[in-house]
């Protein structure tokens, strides 16, 4: 073989010409004329005009032939798509007595016409999905889906690939369009108008293995690749070999293609395709494509094998022996194929091509990354052809496809490309997926999840080099005026005018197809937005138009019947009435549109309920419940009045989540709910009772974790529309659903501003209560505590912040809505679980935060902010019960709560309201999981008659039941003092009852003070000494004595605590701890329920 006809064009021809230059064998190149500054023709040998246009000009048998003989070729290579799989074709060639490289006539026919492929494999007992005949027509089509009830269905080109001829047939009305569409693609791609149905396979693996035979009897396989990742069915990103595929799995499907391709005496390259159902990894045969693949690049990758050279050989009659294939090659690794493409996708899963002149093309470079492309800068993207720019391909030399993804985002960080939208970012989002990694990615998932991807590749924009957003240099339209009374139809995208179907003057109705625009290879029907008169038609057939060109000008007639629109094809970008008011309803609700409102807020330096929604969830996540939601007052007020004034009843309700990028989607879910101020003073309605109850039983179900924003005024006595049903409305649910959610899953309780009444109970209720420095919470208002003949009060009197902190009311004060929120965003947190990214201080410093002298006091809040995590802790209760210190904090970025006394306050003695606080705070740890520190330093409990008078006895013993009582894992430290009932609350009842109980060298212990006890244990031999300077060193010995024994070696010694620990080693102790008791759980089951106080 000497010279050689490459038939084809892009980067494929440039590929084949590679090869055969290394053979020694000259190329001939060939160029449409819309194609001549392809930059294959700068390579080849010699090229050749075709003299005609577009893809036609390709698929003309005769004219190929004709050049290759006049240029005494000695064979043709298609390379791929086009005539590659055309039998006619191979017949052609063969009978002109030149060489075609791929497989016999007779292979094409049975391979190339997927019907006869399928059955094929049916005869050889090879699992394949119901397939119907050739469709004769849309009438056969509407057979075989009434035949699948149950079933979607797919229709498919009989001949060529590609992904083009593809609809999925949703249900029978939509055959007959659909089998239009699938036809006239494939016959403009391949020449090949024939259709088949099968059944659809919605989550399904794309699995494809590559043969090579001999036509001798040699046939081996070069492996498989993934080509899951697709849009609207044409591949995006390949591997090889397959992800995560089961080995048991790989060898079905090796054996199936050797079999089929044994059956046939194979010879060239194909490929065999398959489908994995994912639920039971069943597998079926879905086609076999006799040529070259697009994606044949990461076999050569991991195989070492020159494909191109394999197919040029055999061709020539070398067997499989003498190409040292006669067993399958050793894999050298892993490979990845992304096709970066000119076009974007829309919210919907569409491909939208995009046309261009490329202002800097530069492909990345470096280890494992090879580039294939026929692009370059100051190359002008010809419209009727494919919107391939480059394929990366990128290896790594073991199969590691965490660190082959890892280079494959380097690869697309560095490509730089501007003068044409592209696919750059998106690409960017999917190999960082790590579904993609292990496999678990459908042929679905990019269009079922388009609307997702886009706004993540949106923010994903190379931060090396910004890629070219306006596009406005590259791309001119020419604006052209249009007859009075008119409205414009304009080209949604780049292409070529296929068919125009009306003429000037004539009447259409809203549907009607106007015209037929090619892009990319995909037709695109254009059809009339509303019913009228074609007043100007401003282009022809066969013209290119640039996207948002002017087409066809219409004066629509508004008494027309849009007769067609039941059976046109629905625009995605048509308006609709009904949507309208739709969007209309919820756009009066956003406060964008309520200035007034929100100017209100601002004069009073406050934010507006939906602001706080939006700052509190992760970006893009909350979705609202009941936004159309008005109050019940349209006997009294006008519906558009409650419309405007009233938006969603004053109730922000609905799900999203915060902290994902910290703990995943799952963990992060939220239910967000707030009242808004700004209408009707965020009083509680009819209806937006009924939104509470309605996420409460969600929350319920689900273990969903709560925020709740309680601004308002309490209870709405003017929502008349339901005074006939109500007379006493203390039926209502919401007082019960919420209460009941304790326990279930936390509950953070959210205020800024006044709340009063229903909202200061439905604050009350919450697990954990955030309030700013200008909030009054109260069980009243002004009004109502007036009316009860309690006096005149302004609402700045009831309730104010330093009141409700004080009292322990509210867990957290802080400064003002903003900080409120993201308190709110990190107490959350600690229910969620671990983070990252965690600093703590030198540990060495906890060995002198507390005096070796005894009698010298310290501040316990150093220990606790050393040992946490830097910045982690969050104090509860700060202002209430200052004998004990509640606080969630991390350590090695696990989440803990923490309890700890206050040697500072009554010298660290328990009174009631610590008793309380600790006991409370305890319960609630508990309830959700976390593990709980407990730093003691205490003489014991107070006591005293003024402590009785406060309840003491009761309150305090809270602590001892509740911590004795602990599902969760409990850690004791005693730092200083352990003494009496008071240290034994402070571990679960006794020191052997945590998971364990250490103390630092300054512990000190015993069953009550050492002074106490001397002077109860020794009166008669102190009050027997005949001085007061004897009486005080015999005191000042025997509590020596009493030390001696209780100091923390001593009590070790007895095993009554577990060790004796280097106060920096604190840490180490607490996380090796937790990893010894903690069990995965997320809630107990059998919920355990938190008191409010």
């Amino acid at each position: 073989m000497n010279r050689l006809l490459i038939a084809n064009r892009g980067e494929i021809a440039l590929r084949i010409h590679r090869s055969a230059k290394e053979l020694g064998i000259s190329t001939i190149g060939i160029f449409s004329e819309d194609d001549s500054h392809a930059l294959h023709l700068s390579h080849v040998n010699e090229s050749i005009s075709l003299g005609a246009t577009g893809p036609n000009a390709y698929l003309d048998m005769a004219n190929l032939i004709k050049i290759a003989l006049a240029n005494k070729c000695d064979a043709i290579h298609p390379g791929y798509g086009f005539l590659s799989e055309n039998h006619q074709f191979a017949s052609k060639v063969n009978s002109a007595g030149l060489i075609f490289i791929g497989p016999t006539e007779n292979q094409l026919k049975l391979f190339g016409d997927k019907i006869s492929a399928l059955k094929h494999a049916e005869e050889l007992d090879i699992p394949v999905l119901g397939i119907s005949e050739e469709l004769e027509n849309h009438k056969s089509l509407e057979g075989f889906v009434d035949k699948n009830p149950n079933l979607r269905v797919i229709v498919k080109a009989a001949g060529g690939g590609g992904g083009r001829g593809i609809r999925v047939v949703e249900n029978s009305s939509e055959c007959k369009q659909l089998f239009e569409q699938a036809r006239a693609e494939a016959e403009n791609a391949f020449g090949d108008n024939r259709l088949y149905a099968e059944q659809f396979l919605k989550n399904a693996r794309h699995i494809e293995v590559q043969i090579i035979g001999d036509g001798k009897g040699g046939i081996t396989h070069l492996w498989e690749r993934d080509c899951s990742l697709q849009r609207r069915h044409q591949k995006i990103i390949e591997f090889a070999p397959a992800p995560s595929l089961h080995s048991q799995l790989r060898d079905k499907l090796l054996h199936c293609a050797e079999k089929m391709a044994h059956s046939v005496n194979y010879k060239g390259l194909g490929t065999f395709e398959f489908l994995i159902n994912t639920e039971d990894n069943s597998h079926y045969f879905m086609e076999a494509n006799a040529r070259l693949q697009v994606e044949h690049t990461v076999t050569e990758v991991i195989t070492g094998q020159d494909l191109v050279c394999l197919q040029v050989r055999v061709a020539e009659g070398a067997s499989l022996d003498e190409l040292s294939l006669s067993d399958a090659p050793e894999i050298k690794g892993s490979a990845v194929q992304m096709r970066v493409n000119a076009e974007e996708i829309d919210d919907q899963g569409n491909v939208l091509p995009k046309g261009g002149t490329l202002t800097q093309f530069e492909p990345p470079a470096g280890l494992g990354i090879r580039i294939d492309t026929a692009a370059y800068t100051n190359y002008a993207l010809p419209s009727t052809f494919d919107s391939l720019l480059a394929k990366i391909v990128v290896s790594y030399p073991s199969i590691n496809f965490e660190a082959l993804l890892r280079r494959a985002s380097r690869a697309l960080e560095e490509f730089v490309i501007e003068g044409t939208s592209n696919n750059l970012d998106l690409l960017k989002v999917l190999v960082e997926d790590r579904n993609l990694i292990q496999g678990t990615l459908n042929t679905t998932f990019i269009d079922q999840n388009a609307g997702y991807l886009n706004k993540a590749a949106k923010s994903r924009t190379s931060p090396i080099l910004m890629r070219a957003g306006d596009q406005s240099s590259a791309k001119e339209i020419i604006e052209k005026p249009i007859p009075g009374g008119s409205n414009s139809v304009l080209a949604p995208m780049r292409g070529s005018v296929m068919e125009i179907y009306v003429e000037k003057n004539q009447i259409v109705s809203k549907g009607d197809q106007l015209a037929l625009l090619e892009a990319m290879k995909m037709h695109h029907e254009i059809k009339a937005p509303f019913s009228g008169r074609i007043s100007e038609i401003f282009t022809t057939k066969a013209s290119i138009v640039e996207e948002s060109s002017l087409l066809f000008a219409i004066i629509p007639d508004q008494s027309k019947s849009d007769v067609n629109e039941v059976e046109a094809q629905i625009s995605l970008e048509a308006e609709r009435a009904d949507l309208l008011e739709v969007e209309k309803s919820h756009n009066l609700g956003k406060d964008e549109n309520r200035p007034l409102a929100v100017n209100k807020r601002r004069k009073i330096g406050s934010r507006t309920a939906r602001e706080n929604v939006e700052d509190l969830c992760d970006e893009g996540s909350f979705f609202e419940y009941g936004a159309l939601a008005i109050a019940a007052q349209r006997r009294r007020r006008s519906l558009e009045d409650l419309k405007e004034n009233t938006p969603a009843d004053g109730m922000i309700a609905g799900f999203g989540t915060v902290n994902s990028d910290h703990f995943g989607e799952d963990l992060s879910r939220c239910a967000i709910l707030a009242y808004d101020y700004t209408v009707l003073a965020g009083t509680q309605g009819v209806i937006n009772h009924k939104k509470k109850d309605r996420i409460f039983e969600l929350v319920k179900r689900w273990e969903t974790p709560v925020v709740f924003f309680t601004e308002g005024g309490g209870g709405r006595p003017g929502d008349v529309d339901a005074d006939e049903l109500n007379n006493s409305w203390l039926d209502l649910k919401t007082f019960t659903t919420w209460p009941q959610i304790n326990g279930v899953a936390p509950r953070i309780a959210v205020n800024s501003g006044r709340c009063f009444a229903g909202n200061a109970v439905i604050f009350g209720c919450a697990d954990i209560t955030i309030a700013t420095k200008n909030s009054n919470i109260g069980l009243a208002g002004p009004a109502m505590i007036e009316h009860g003949g309690l006096g005149k009060y302004k609402p700045e009197d009831i309730g104010p912040i330093d009141v409700q902190s004080s009292n322990g009311v509210v867990d957290i004060a802080c400064e003002d809505e903003k900080d409120a929120t993201q308190l709110a965003r990190r107490v959350l947190s600690f229910f969620q679980g671990k983070i990252e990214g965690w600093s703590c201080s030198d540990q060495r410093i906890m060995r002198h935060l507390v005096p070796e002298d005894r009698k010298k006091a310290y501040n316990m809040r150093d220990i606790i902010e050393n040992l946490a995590d830097e910045g982690s802790m969050i104090e509860l209760r700060k202002d209430y019960g200052f004998g004990v210190f509640t606080a969630f904090i991390r350590i090695a970025g696990e989440p803990f709560g923490l309890i700890a006394n206050n040697p500072l306050h009554l010298g660290g003695a328990i009174d009631g309201d610590g008793g309380e606080k600790g006991g409370r705070f305890l319960q609630l740890c508990d309830a959700f999981g976390i593990p709980i520190v407990s730093l003691c330093d205490t003489p014991g409990f107070m006591v005293g008659p003024d402590s009785e008078k406060t309840a003491a006895v009761r309150r305090g013993s809270r602590l001892i039941v509740v911590s004795a009582n602990l599902s969760v894992p409990l850690f004791t430290v005693i730092i200083r003092k352990g003494y009496g009932l008071g240290s034994q609350a402070m571990a679960g009842g006794g020191f052997h009852e945590p998971f364990f109980t250490i103390g630092w060298p300054t512990a000190e212990m015993g069953p009550m003070g050492l002074e106490g006890a001397v002077e109860l244990g020794f009166r008669k031999e102190l009050e027997a000494t005949n001085s007061s300077q004897a009486r005080q060193a015999l005191f000042e010995k025997l509590v020596a004595q009493m030390y001696q024994k209780g100091k923390a070696i001593s009590v070790a010694g007895s095993f009554e605590i577990d060790a004796v620990i280097d106060p920096k080693d604190t840490r180490e102790w607490l996380t090796k701890g937790l990893k010894a008791a903690k069990k995965e759980k997320k809630y107990e089951l059998n919920k355990r329920f938190i008191d409010v106080w």
